[in-house]
């Protein structure tokens, strides 16, 4: 996971636009490239931006999700947004395949029936509650992605994961438990940001309803 940012808003600003279909084509035709250049090179495929249309070259960041015979099989991506587009799902890209160390690295008989799943976050932004209570009754169902944040413990869930946990109390039990906290922890020093994404994948979908954790 990326570096956590935090801004002054209180609610998520927009991600600067939906891609249009050709657009959406070319992020993912760049994620699979980086992926077998990967496979024959050992790195993350080189990017010009100059090379892609502006809304590509826009410093914007992402997660890019593996899944194969539709289990998870990698996912890495951004929070803070320091790259052009298409770079930051070049190098999330190959993160996803070699370098999620909850699997193995990515070996080429597998890129049959790998299927690729990018999300673009917007900026995520401060998200103030009084109390889990507070943080249960504000947080949106199905549309927020959360960050969570106390020390040295951070986790985020993408908004796909309300699918998977579509109740608030179970959703943030959850996540508590990816950062390494008690699902029950409740501390003044939590802190909590949000944020919304446009989610696609190779199989046309415009939100892949499958989980990214």
């Amino acid at each position: 996971m990326g570096p956590i940012s935090s801004t002054e808003a209180t609610e998520p600003r927009g991600a600067g636009g939906e891609l249009s279909g050709v657009e959406r084509g070319r992020v993912l035709a760049v994620a699979r490239a980086s992926i077998e250049h990967g496979l024959a090179r050992g790195g993350p495929l080189p990017v010009d931006p100059t090379d892609f249309a502006p809304a590509l070259r826009a410093v914007r960041s992402c997660f890019v999700t593996l899944y194969r015979g539709g289990q998870l099989r990698g996912c890495v991506g951004s929070l803070l947004a320091t790259l052009p587009l298409v770079v930051d799902v070049s190098r999330n890209a190959f993160a996803s395949a070699f370098r999620d160390t909850r699997f193995r690295p990515l070996e080429r008989d597998e890129l049959e029936g790998l299927e690729i799943s990018v999300s673009i976050l917007s900026p995520p932004a401060r998200f103030e509650v009084s109390s889990e209570a507070d943080l249960l009754a504000k947080v949106r169902p199905g549309v927020d992605g959360l960050v969570l944040r106390d020390g040295g413990h951070a986790g985020t869930f993408l908004p796909a994961v309300w699918k998977r946990f579509p109740e608030p109390r179970d959703f943030v039990a959850q996540l508590k438990l990816k950062a390494g906290l008690p699902a029950s922890y409740w501390s003044t020093t939590l802190s909590f940001e949000r944020y919304t994404t446009e989610s696609f994948s190779e199989s046309g979908s415009d939100e892949d309803e499958r989980p990214r954790i």
